[in-house]
């Protein structure tokens, strides 16, 4: 049965009078007094449920009791967090606690260790909270409270409540499908959130004239036209632009994907949704300098104006690039955004988000994004600020010099797929993607990092994570 779900961040009391009343921490935070004064049970079925939860295992574990007509849940979420994931746990947590998820309202009582964990648990939580659904039953309205506790003391954090929002725009988007989320009804979606943030905003839906051959080429045979949106919020210190691959439907084009692997490609435009949820998310926290939100919008359809194998296309760069795979079309997109606001907007940083490769689950699993970048400390700092949203990512091999080889042709500046599937595919498609950068006006390089989250967009269920808005809130506030 649908459930409309306002998910609300406190810093004051969780009422108790719900339906289900959630505890989540670290068995150790767990046992504190403090936590335990603020579940109603008592202490000897407090202890009865520590024990009975053990240690968690890798993934968490829950137990569930009856306090008159109120479900408490109690979760532990796992001992060990290894170097390369979040200290938070935070892959643990939508599964233990989404049985609040019902037609009665709810209260979440997350106890962390450090208040700075706070957050990665919370757009954590929100993962668990969707807001797409269309199922045909009576709607009914749901209230979730959600509160962290440290030390004794709730914690006050600006950045959760939209960092929560957030996330769940971005999973929103992930879960519409292209008979919703069309070319233009996503620049619609930029459009409200541009008056949401009062941030300026420019939609190019003229492709040609403003030379953005690859996004062209990839959407000119859907029934919505192609565009490129601009949002932009100015402001004091670092000018970083997040770069969001928005194909809202990706058939394969004419290198056709097939019944079993283009269902699920409603999500390919994850990164757009990342950069579209980042950005107001950052824009309502108040992090960052100047921030620049742009979305590369197409639909990568079949019809008589489709891209063939054999095209040659004209990229915004000047570059051109023989058409060798119609399916390897998110780079050509991307490529066109990144060359565009380098050379519109001169920024000092440029990130760019994608479902890109599916061989970026091979080399970095489905938790974990894989980031590729020119400049060694951003990409360091990519990692610290994955670890510290729960966005965990982790790095592709960079080594131009060893994989430029791929694209080789013998009619085009390039190619748009490698040659060779088997070396090291994910960061040959990054690479194409930073052939095209364009210099800044001192001559030099902008700093550009690459973020292939082909893995974690999505769950097990198809369903969008938001991953990617805590990453970028996380750059906002470090860059």
């Amino acid at each position: 049965m649908p459930i409309t779900t306002a998910l609300q961040y406190v810093s004051n009391e969780l009422p108790t009078d719900v339906g289900t009343f959630v505890v989540l921490g670290q068995k150790a935070v767990l046992a504190e007094e403090s936590v335990r004064s603020r579940v109603p049970v008592d202490d000897a079925a407090w202890e009865a449920i520590l024990e009975r939860l053990g240690e968690g295992g890798d993934w968490g574990a829950s137990t569930t009791t009856w306090v008159g007509r109120t479900k408490i849940v109690v979760a532990v979420l796992p001992k060990n967090a290894s170097r390369h994931s979040p200290p938070s746990r935070s892959w643990a947590v939508a599964s233990l606690v989404k049985t609040a998820r019902s037609s009665k309202d709810a209260a979440i009582l997350l106890a962390v260790p450090s208040p700075d964990e706070a957050f990665p648990l919370a757009l954590a939580v929100a993962r668990s909270f969707p807001e797409y659904d269309r199922k045909t039953s009576r709607e009914r309205a749901q209230t979730v409270s959600v509160a962290a506790l440290c030390g004794g003391s709730l914690v006050e954090d600006p950045r959760i409540q939209p960092g929560m929002d957030g996330a769940r725009l971005c999973a929103r988007l992930v879960d519409m499908p292209a008979s919703e989320l069309s070319t233009t009804a996503f620049v619609s979606e930029a459009h409200a959130a541009a008056g949401r943030t009062g941030a300026t905003i420019r939609v190019i839906d003229d492709c040609t004239s403003a030379g953005l051959g690859g996004i062209w080429g990839v959407g000119k045979a859907a029934t919505h036209p192609p565009a490129l949106v601009v949002l932009e919020r100015v402001g004091e210190g670092t000018k970083m632009a997040w770069v969001g691959k928005g194909i809202v439907y990706d058939t394969g084009g004419l290198s056709l994907k097939g019944k079993d692997h283009m269902p699920g490609m409603k999500g390919d435009m994850g990164g757009a949704a990342a950069v579209l949820g980042g950005f107001e998310a950052a824009c309502h926290a108040g992090l960052g300098g100047h921030l620049i939100a742009v979305l590369c919008l197409a639909e990568n359809s079949v019809g008589p104006d489709a891209t063939r194998p054999d095209d040659i296309l004209t990229m915004h760069s000047g570059k051109t690039v023989e058409v060798n795979n119609t399916d390897a079309e998110g780079r050509l997109a991307l490529a066109d955004g990144v060359s565009f606001i380098g050379q519109d907007s001169d920024p000092d940083i440029i990130v760019d988000l994608a479902t890109l490769t599916g061989a970026a689950l091979v080399t970095t699993g489905k938790v974990h994004a894989g980031v590729y970048s020119n400049d060694a400390d951003l990409e360091a700092l990519s990692v610290q600020a994955g670890s510290a949203a729960g966005n965990p990512v982790y790095p592709f091999i960079y080594a131009p010099e060893l994989l430029r080889k791929e694209f080789k042709s013998h009619v085009a500046d390039m190619k748009n797929s490698v040659k060779d599937r088997g070396n090291a595919q994910s960061s040959c498609a990054a690479l194409f993607v930073e052939t095209h950068l364009a210099k800044r006006a001192d001559g030099s390089m902008p700093r550009w990092l690459h973020v292939d989250l082909a893995g974690p967009a999505w769950d097990s269920q198809n369903r969008g994570t938001g991953f990617g808005v805590g990453l970028l809130m996380e750059l906002a506030q470090r860059a």
